[in-house]
C-alpha cells in the first residue's frame, strides 16, 4: 500500500498560490510543479511539433494540387504563339494552368513516414507524461526533506528547553549546597551547545524549503506552509520484484518512449530503404492561354480563354540511379538509429527491473528498520530520563546527561528518517505498479 502524507484542508487547492493560512499537501505541492515546470511546458510543445508532423505525413498520401498564371511582354524578335512564325512585332502572352499529381508507388516511404510520426506522436505524449512524473518525484522528496528537518529541529529544541530546565534546577541546587559551581558551567556549556544545534537545524530547514520552492519553481519570496502530518500505516511488502516489473514495463512511461523510439526507428529504416527502390506517379491537368499582339487588334479574352482550353494525363517513372551516396548514406544510418533504439530499450529495462529490486529490499528494510528504532528509542528514552534522575541525585555528571540526550535525539532523527524512506520508496514502487503521482 502507497504511504500517503495526510492532510485536514477546508478546500482543496488545485494550482497556484496558497494563502498564508493555508497548509500544502504534497498532492497540491506536486500539482503546482507540474503545472509551472518549464521541462513539462517544453515536453508539451515538443508534442505539439510530432502532431504537426503526423499531420505532414497525413497530407503527404493525398493528391498534390497546383496552378499557375504567368503573364510575359516579348519585345524585339519572338515567335508569334498562333502561328509559331519568327516575328519582330511585340506581343502579350498570358497563360493559366492548374494541374494535380498522385505518386501510385514510392518503395511504401511515405507510408511508412506515416507509422513513424504515429510513433512519435504516442512518444511524446509519454515523454510529456514521464517529464511530469520526473518533476512530480523530485517534488516529493523535496517535501520528505522538508518533513525530516522540521522534525529534527523540533527535537533539538525540545532538546534545548529540556537543558535549560535542567540548568536552572541546577542553579537552585547549586544555592542549596547539593550542587557546585562546576556543574552550573558544564550544564550552561550543554545549554549553549543545544542552542547552538537549535540553529544549525533551522538553517537546513530553510535550505531544504529552499530547495523545494525551486522544484516547484514557486516564488522565492513567498510563504510556503506544508502540512506536516504522516500517516505512519508502514507495513511489510509481500509483493516480488517479478511481480511488480511484469506490470512496470506495460505502464512505466519511460519504457514506452523506448518501445515507440524503436518502433519509429524500424520504420524510418524502411522508409529510407524505400527511397532506394523506383518510383510511380500520375498526373493531369489543364491549362489555356490568351496573347496579342501591341497595337493590332486580337480576339477577345474571354473567347481565347474557351478556345485554348488544353487538358492533359500524364504518368511517371523515377529511377533513382546515382545520388552521390546520400540515399544508401541516410539508409545506414536510419539501420544504426534502429540498433541503438534496440539497445537503449534493453538497458533501461534491465535497470527498471534492478530499481525495482533495490526500492522493494529498502521498503522491507525501512519497515524492520522503524520496529527497531521504536523499540531503541523507548530504551533510549527511559535511558535518558534515568540519568537525569541519577544526575540530580549526584550520581552522574552533565557530561552522562549530554551523552544520554543526544543519543535519544539521534535515535527519534533516525525513525523519523526511516519512516520518510519507507513512505518515499513505497510511492515509488506505486509508481511502478502504476499509480500515478499527480492526476
Amino acid at each position: 500500500m502507497i504511504r500517503k502524507l495526510t492532510i485536514i484542508m477546508t478546500f482543496t487547492l488545485l494550482c497556484g498560490k496558497a494563502s498564508s493560512q493555508d497548509k500544502w499537501t504534497v498532492e497540491q505541492c506536486m500539482r503546482y510543479a507540474v503545472t509551472h515546470n518549464h521541462d513539462v511546458r517544453n515536453s508539451s510543445i515538443l508534442l505539439d511539433d510530432y502532431r504537426n508532423d503526423h499531420t505532414a505525413a497525413i497530407g503527404a498520401l493525398l493528391p498534390s494540387v497546383e496552378g499557375s498564371v504567368g503573364a510575359r511582354f516579348n519585345y524585339g524578335r519572338s515567335t508569334d504563339p498562333e502561328t509559331n512564325i519568327t516575328t519582330d512585332i511585340n506581343t502579350f502572352n498570358n497563360s493559366y494552368e492548374l494541374y494535380a499529381s498522385l505518386p501510385l508507388f514510392d518503395g511504401l516511404k511515405r507510408y511508412n513516414d506515416l507509422r513513424a510520426a504515429r510513433a512519435s506522436v504516442l512518444m511524446g505524449r509519454y515523454g510529456l507524461q514521464a517529464q511530469r512524473d520526473a518533476v512530480a518525484q523530485r517534488v516529493f522528496k523535496a517535501f520528505v526533506d522538508v518533513l525530516y528537518y522540521r522534525g529534527t529541529l523540533a527535537y533539538a529544541k525540545e532538546k534545548r528547553e529540556e537543558s535549560r530546565m535542567l540548568l536552572n534546577r541546577t542553579k537552585v541546587m547549586t544555592e542549596i549546597g547539593t550542587k557546585g559551581d562546576a556543574d552550573v558551567a558544564q550544564m550552561d556549556a550543554v545549554y549553549a551547545s543545544d542552542d547552538y544545534e537549535v540553529v544549525r537545524q533551522q538553517g537546513l530547514l530553510t535550505t531544504a524549503f529552499n530547495q523545494l520552492k525551486q522544484q516547484m519553481n514557486y516564488p522565492a519570496g513567498d510563504v510556503l506552509d506544508i502540512d506536516t502530518v504522516i500517516a505512519d500505516d508502514t507495513k511489510p511488502l509481500l509483493d516480488e520484484a517479478d511481480n511488480i516489473y511484469s506490470i512496470a514495463k506495460d505502464v512505466n512511461p519511460d519504457i514506452k518512449i523506448l518501445e515507440l523510439s524503436l518502433k519509429a526507428s524500424k520504420f524510418h529504416y524502411r522508409s529510407s530503404i524505400g527511397a532506394l527502390i523506383p518510383s510511380i506517379s500520375i498526373g493531369a491537368g489543364i491549362y489555356t492561354n490568351y496573347s496579342s499582339q501591341l497595337g493590332s487588334k486580337a480576339e477577345t479574352f474571354g473567347t481565347q480563354f474557351r478556345n485554348h482550353v488544353g487538358k492533359y494525363i500524364y504518368a511517371s517513372l523515377y529511377v533513382p540511379i546515382f545520388d552521390g551516396m546520400g540515399n544508401i548514406t541516410r539508409m545506414r544510418r536510419s539501420r544504426n538509429n534502429l540498433r541503438k533504439a534496440r539497445e537503449n530499450l534493453d538497458y533501461q529495462s534491465s535497470e527498471l527491473r534492478r530499481m525495482i529490486e533495490e526500492a522493494l529490499v529498502d521498503c522491507n528494510n525501512s519497515y524492520m528498520e522503524v520496529q527497531k528504532m521504536q523499540r531503541k528509542v523507548s530504551a533510549d528514552s527511559l535511558a535518558a530520563h534515568l540519568t537525569v534522575r541519577k544526575y540530580e541525585e549526584g550520581l552522574a555528571s552533565p557530561i552522562d546527561v549530554q551523552t544520554a540526550r543526544i543519543t535519544l535525539i539521534q535515535s527519534k532523527a533516525l525513525l523519523l528518517q526511516t519512516k520518510l524512506i519507507n513512505i518515499y520508496k513505497n510511492r515509488i514502487l506505486g509508481y511502478y505498479k502504476g499509480e500515478k503521482w499527480t492526476e
